[in-house]
């Protein structure tokens, strides 16, 4: 149900790319590490496997280092946790290969629906999040814009 710890190095990592935005300045992985709090030795494979799917390129030697492929408001959420983590929320009973197997069937759970509702919600929320969006809440940082 949750964003794995490597999904939220990898949305970390691309966060700070995005803040890098714009010069056509590469950032290296020990720039991103340190602004980042992300330890360097998962950093480089997972900004190798960003680069496969199409979110960063790389240019190696020196001078090299990372770059967002496409502009921040090009890259939502949704998009970055589904290639690292899969689905962004398991319901873990349903579907062709159940994890759980629950000794209801789909259409006498009472609860399915509502997991199949929090599903769609969460998917809606990172979907309409882009790198831009959090950008921008970073240059307009108030606590009192964010009430828990």
């Amino acid at each position: 149900m949750g964003v794995s710890l490597k999904c939220r190095y990898g949305l970390r990592a691309l966060y700070e790319l995005a803040r890098h935005w714009g010069g056509g300045r590469l950032v290296r992985i020990p720039s991103i590490a340190e602004a980042q709090a992300i330890p360097e030795r998962f950093l480089e494979n997972i900004l190798n496997q960003l680069r496969g799917g199409g979110f960063v390129d790389s240019r190696r030697g020196r001078g090299g280092g990372f770059i967002l492929a496409r502009p921040p408001a090009a890259i939502t959420m949704a998009e970055i946790i589904t290639f690292i983590d899969g689905q962004i929320y398991d319901v873990d009973c349903e579907g062709e290969h159940p994890i759980h197997k629950c000794r209801f069937r789909s259409s006498n759970c009472v609860f399915l629906p509502v997991w199949r509702e929090a599903r769609q919600c969460l998917e809606n929320v990172y979907a309409a999040k882009t790198l831009q969006d959090l950008l921008d809440v970073d240059a307009g940082w108030s606590t009192a814009d964010y009430s828990i």
